[in-house]
């Protein structure tokens, strides 16, 4: 390792040594509205076959002909959310990380509705606190699966994603529009197994 892996790997376990994980209430004046912002340069290209007796479905990842801007407004504790609940990242006083969790009774997964790192706090380990408190937040309640949902368009997020453990376990290529695949933006479902 060199020395400027090291310092990054300083850096990154001191503010993670400074971090506290609080819970929202619905109510909380403090619970922000999530702006999101990503640029990606590359998307996975879906396609799909049908064949006699087959499905032949290949996911690629291939570059973008020009960096592709992505801008998303979320809210917390939405209606069709099961047993909402918010946890935020906090550091010298200020919330720089957000998750957002909904336990999902009939079928016992932890759902991930909301995740997000402020831009200038990304890369220094919060986004992995967060997950890991997810997953055990997930355990405690006897969840077999912690999932959530992405695109395929948003690369940084899924390498991030595939770094902390998770599977693709489907994808939906008309959960948003019916020219995803044209638009390199399907939904893509991945999954954490957790042990009992």
């Amino acid at each position: 390792m060199n020395h400027a892996e090291q310092g990054t790997r300083n850096m990154k376990r001191d503010i993670s040594d400074r971090i506290t994980i609080i819970e929202l209430a619905k109510d909380d004046p403090s619970l922000p509205t999530l702006n999101s912002h990503y640029v990606t340069t590359g998307y996975y290209d879906l396609s799909i076959v049908h064949e006699l007796e087959a499905w032949k479905i290949n996911l690629t990842l291939k570059p973008l002909e020009k960096p592709l801007e992505k801008k998303y407004t979320g809210t917390f504790f939405e209606k069709h959310i099961e047993e909402p609940r918010v946890f935020a990242a906090v550091l010298n006083g200020n919330q720089v990380g957000w998750i957002e969790l909904g336990y999902e009774k009939w079928n016992n997964r932890m759902r991930i509705w909301e995740f997000l790192v402020k831009e200038e706090f990304r890369r220094m380990g919060i986004g992995s606190l967060l997950m890991h408190f997810a997953a055990n937040i997930a355990r405690e309640k006897g969840a077999r699966m912690l999932v959530l949902e992405t695109q395929s368009c948003n690369v940084p997020a899924i390498a991030f994603y595939l770094k902390e453990g998770f599977n693709l376990i489907g994808f939906d290529s008309a959960a948003y529009s019916n020219e995803h695949i044209k638009k390199k933006e399907v939904r893509l479902d991945l999954g954490l197994a957790l042990e009992q």
